[in-house]
């Protein structure tokens, strides 16, 4: 072999070894254990880990964007077959977005108030139409945020530590993530129910309710992680297989009946309406125990929120996943321009005295022309997918 040759074979090389070690250098603000999203290819699995534990993972801009590239080049990779997102921590998969930051940003007019949401609802769809089988695994509390990153995806393993609520019309805003997908499209009227009062699902009854695909106790999340992971080229029915099977050995423990089983005929009948008014109505009418618990929860949520939440929830049970991002990103911005958001957040969050003074106070308050506007076309700035 000529010194030519050989000198040549060597620069190939170093130049090799240099371009692993920028790639790997690129890659260590996802993988350093302090890093808010680890994202590390573990055999067959793309795993991500929401890693802001002490924030109970709330999502932030930069944790989208990490997340968002890194699936997309997970979904163009031949040798990634499935994608896995849990969160660090004993307590949260994902608690919600920033909303302090987004309150702030909301303010003063900054960018974040309109990035965070549309980048935040690009991932969204992303995940419900990722190529390959995602698994979400929900163990802790998963809010706002954190439904959007798991329940458009294949697979959603709840545990009993599972903590499900969309608590968004206590605070001035909607369930968003694509609930106006995903609600309308639960049992009955269990997803208006949700959407309207913020009420808590937990552990099996996440599943019950339709959220979850599938139940796994707590401690047997990483062991189901590692099968997952360590699965060769696996096809979607290898990953049901493994998830059937744990859950299986969750089955053991005797289930307990849904905790909205006794209350379903009631929210069916009550909540079938044409407007919240109607829903107020109904209660009021019905006049149990149930039905007066309802309208003081109702009572105490932002009116404006209530209205643009029951029409998101009628107008998206008809709509594709995509136009249903579109449409409530219009109403994400509707928020940022409305006072109820930032009385919410400054009621619940802030001060904490939960003394919320909503504008206008009262259903009858709330225009029907304003909660058009919320809807109507944002031109040129509108979500585009």
């Amino acid at each position: 072999m000529s010194a030519s040759v050989l000198a040549a074979q060597l620069r190939l090389k170093t130049i090799n070894r240099l371009q692993i070690i920028v790639k790997h250098l690129s890659m260590s603000s996802q993988t350093s254990s302090n890093a808010e999203v680890l994202l590390t290819k573990t055999g067959s699995a793309g795993v991500i880990t929401l890693n802001r534990p002490k924030a109970l993972n709330a999502l932030n801009l930069n944790m989208i964007r990490l997340i968002y590239l890194q699936l997309k080049r997970w979904e163009e990779d031949k040798d990634t077959f499935l994608v896995i997102i849990k969160g660090a921590g004993e307590k949260a998969f994902c608690a919600g977005g920033d909303i302090r930051a987004i309150t702030d940003a909301g303010k003063t007019g900054d960018r974040l108030a309109q990035d965070f949401f549309r980048e935040e609802y690009i991932l969204n769809n992303a995940i419900g139409t990722f190529k390959k089988p995602y698994v979400a695994l929900i163990d802790g509390i998963t809010m706002g945020g954190g439904v959007g990153l798991s329940v458009h995806g294949q697979f959603r393993v709840a545990s009993e530590k599972t903590l499900f609520a969309m608590p968004e019309t206590g605070i001035g805003l909607f369930p968003d993530v694509g609930g106006g997908y995903f609600l309308p499209r639960l049992p009955g009227k269990i997803g208006l129910y949700i959407a309207l009062t913020g009420f808590r699902l937990k552990g099996r009854d996440v599943q019950t309710a339709g959220i979850a695909t599938h139940f796994v106790d707590s401690t047997q999340m990483s062991s189901l992680e590692k099968d997952l992971v360590t699965l060769n080229c696996p096809s979607k029915d290898d990953i049901v297989n493994v998830l059937d099977i744990y859950q299986k050995k969750s089955d053991a423990v005797e289930d307990k009946p849904f905790v909205l089983a006794e209350h379903l005929d009631k929210i069916n009948r009550l909540f079938s309406a044409n407007s919240v008014e109607e829903i107020f109505e109904n209660l009021e009418r019905d006049g149990s125990p149930f039905a007066m618990k309802q309208l003081e929860i109702l009572n105490k949520m932002s009116p404006t929120s209530l209205k643009m939440t029951f029409r998101q929830l009628t107008e998206g049970a008809s709509m594709s996943l995509q136009d249903v991002f579109t449409m409530e990103y219009r109403l994400s911005q509707a928020c940022m321009r409305g006072h109820d958001f930032y009385e919410g957040v400054r009621a619940v969050l802030i001060d904490k005295d939960q003394k919320m003074k909503w504008k206008p106070e009262r259903l009858v308050e709330v225009a029907d022309d304003y909660i058009d506007s919320c809807f109507a076309s944002l031109g040129s700035n509108d979500l585009k997918l």
